[in-house]
This record gives C-alpha cells, structure tokens and sequence, in this order.
C-alpha cells in the first residue's frame, strides 16, 4: 500500500465553460470524508507562464489529491466525480506520483508520505508552495518576474505551472523536469533562483512553506506533453 498523489489540471474555453471551472474552486465536487482513500485535497487556480505569476490564467483549474493507494487513486480517475471536470475541458492531464521526499508544512501539515527513492535516470516532479506574509507580498511579487523568465530555455524543464489556493497569498509551482541533475542544475547553478532562495532566507517571506520531490510515473490526457 504505496501512497499516490495526483496532480490533475483541466483547461476550458468560452466563458460558461470557464466561469463553471472557477466556481468548483469554492465549492469542489471532491471530498475528504465520501472519497475513498482520500487524505488531503486542494482545488488550485493557476498563473500564467512559468512558475509563480501575478496574473491569473482563467483557462486553467486543477487540483492536487493524495490517496492512501494507487487503487484508491485509479478508482477515483474513473468516478462520475472527476467526470465533472473532464466533461467541459478541451484537455486535461492527470500525473500519477510517488513521494521521494517532502519537507515543510501545507496548511499545517505535511501531506506527501516518502514512499521511494531517487532514481535519477527518471523523470523528477516537483512542489513548491508557500504561504506568503501579507506584509512582504509586494516584496515578494517584484522578485518573481525575473525568476520565472530565468526558467524559460530549459530543454530538460519537461512543464511547469503556477497554481495556487488563493491570489497573490498562498502561491505553488508543479513543474516536471527530465531528471533530478537538471532540476538541481537549475536550482543552484541559475543565478536568479539562487539570488530568489538568498531573499527568502533573509526576509522570510512566508509564514508556512513546503517542497517536495515526487516521482512521476504514468500521466492520462494531453495538457502535459508526454515525458514517460
């Protein structure tokens, strides 16, 4: 009985379509007590372009589901429930994790059980969530433009999405890499992320934050380019 962890992200088009999507936001169809192996839920928003973004990306919802089991998971992927979601989008992605490892807190807790690892011949997923000190935002918003930017021109960065719970406050990424050497040569060898972690250290930004490593390994859909 491994957990799994499931990152699932919808994109819609036309208004009615839309405005359905961001209305599941405050009241999703998914629930902790009635879904079977269900441990930890939360419906995401996304930004627009790489990594953290200021401005909102109204095509795209999703949201991140942890499982007790795969079967639990693979159950829930073919329930009327996640129907809901499939049915007005024009594509989806759904990506099956294992947990390699996870540190930090999201809402006061740490969902992701490491389960496997590091197998640095396969893909790597990875989390960064935060939640952001309404006194810094500002701060903290004119630094992320230029560490976004740093990320395009990756060949080994395989996607990479902003999501998050709330605007501007409680802010993640999810982005897929080839492998765990070109995520860590991106971490420590860009300079603007290592300037970025520099600042976080400094002025604490956020009041709770989390990162975790995952093993990605099956994906349904089209959203995400195939990379298994």
């Amino acid at each position: 009985m491994t957990q799994t962890t499931l990152i699932c992200l919808f994109k819609y088009k036309g208004f009615k379509n839309k405005w359905h999507a961001f209305a599941r936001m405050g009241r999703p169809p998914i629930s902790l007590k009635k879904t079977n192996g269900l441990t930890f839920f939360k419906p995401l928003g996304t930004g627009s372009g790489n990594g953290f973004s200021i401005k909102p990306d109204f095509s795209t919802f999703g949201f991140v589901a942890v499982f007790e089991t795969e079967e639990h998971a693979k159950e829930f992927t073919v329930s009327d429930t996640l129907a809901q979601y499939k049915k007005t989008s024009t594509n989806f992605s759904i990506v099956f994790m294992k947990t390699i490892k996870s540190h930090g807190e999201w809402s006061q807790q740490n969902p992701f059980k490491s389960s496997i690892s590091l197998d640095k011949s396969k893909p790597l997923a990875v989390i960064t969530r935060a939640t952001i000190k309404p006194k810094l935002a500002y701060q903290f918003w004119k630094n992320v433009p230029a560490v976004s930017k740093s990320m395009d021109g990756y060949k080994e960065l395989v996607y990479s999405k902003g999501i998050g719970e709330f605007p501007l406050l409680m802010q993640a990424t999810f982005s897929i890499w080839s492998s765990a050497d070109a995520m860590f040569n991106y971490a420590y060898s860009n300079p603007k992320h290592a300037e970025m972690v520099k600042k976080t250290r400094e002025l604490n930004w956020y009041s709770e934050e989390l990162f975790a490593r995952f093993e990605p390994y099956y994906t349904e859909g089209n959203l995400i380019n195939t990379f298994l």
